[in-house]
């Protein structure tokens, strides 16, 4: 199963890949991990995306679609795909990729969600910089304010979650991404979800929306 999951920054897209990827056995790429992975590695993929990446703009076509093709080609029991295409040209260039290879993107998912509550989610999101875990100062808070359940480690806000970066990576969304969405509609089926709700009841709509396709499997 090829799936692609589309939608502006805080839509939950990541939240509802790795959901996708535990009920249907795929594996979850995401284009922001890796990226901050061969960030924190100081690979030279990551010294140049950190620019872009900490202004809360897009990092090139060139460094994402090196670094997304690698993973692509190794997830042989298929994947859904988390920040990935940004770009009308990394859609054109992960479907000629794919017809080479004889196949093709099963589904797309696209995720609406209102500005303002992108904002609300993104600007409250404090992560553990030991163990990577991720909490909410509303949604989702810990047993001790600013502090990790996990292993007592201060919680922080990343530096591309606060309003200013939020707002701009909105602007990029619908200056260049959000034109993703109408690439994919010009050729097939892309199925729209409000995702501005409860993260278990989007959940529920967009695994009714694959398990059809996963027994086709």
């Amino acid at each position: 199963m090829k799936v692609v999951l589309l939608g502006a920054p805080g839509a939950g897209k990541g939240t509802h890949c790795k959901r996708i990827a535990e009920r249907y056995g795929i594996v979850h790429l995401s284009s922001g991990d890796i990226l901050r992975r061969e960030r924190a590695e100081g690979t030279e993929l990551g010294k140049k995306a950190q620019s872009y990446m900490d202004s809360g703009s897009l990092v090139p076509d060139d460094l994402i679609v090196e670094m997304m093709s690698r993973a692509v080609q190794k997830a042989k029991a298929g994947y859904v795909l988390d920040g990935f295409p940004r770009t009308v040209n990394q859609g054109q260039v992960l479907d000629r990729s794919l017809a080479a290879q004889g196949g093709e993107i099963d589904m797309v998912v696209n995720l609406e969600v209102d500005d303002q509550v992108v904002v609300e989610r993104i600007t409250g999101r404090r992560s553990c910089p030991k163990c990577g875990a991720v909490y909410h100062v509303k949604n989702m808070p810990p047993k001790v304010d600013g502090v990790c359940d996990k292993d007592g480690t201060r919680l922080v806000q990343r530096p591309d979650d606060t309003e200013e970066v939020v707002r701009n990576r909105l602007e990029t969304y619908y200056r260049q991404t959000r034109p993703v969405v109408d690439y994919y509609k010009s050729g097939r089926t892309v199925h729209d979800i409000d995702a501005n709700g409860d993260a278990g009841v989007v959940a529920g709509v967009i695994f009714g929306k694959l398990d059809p396709l996963a027994r086709k499997k």
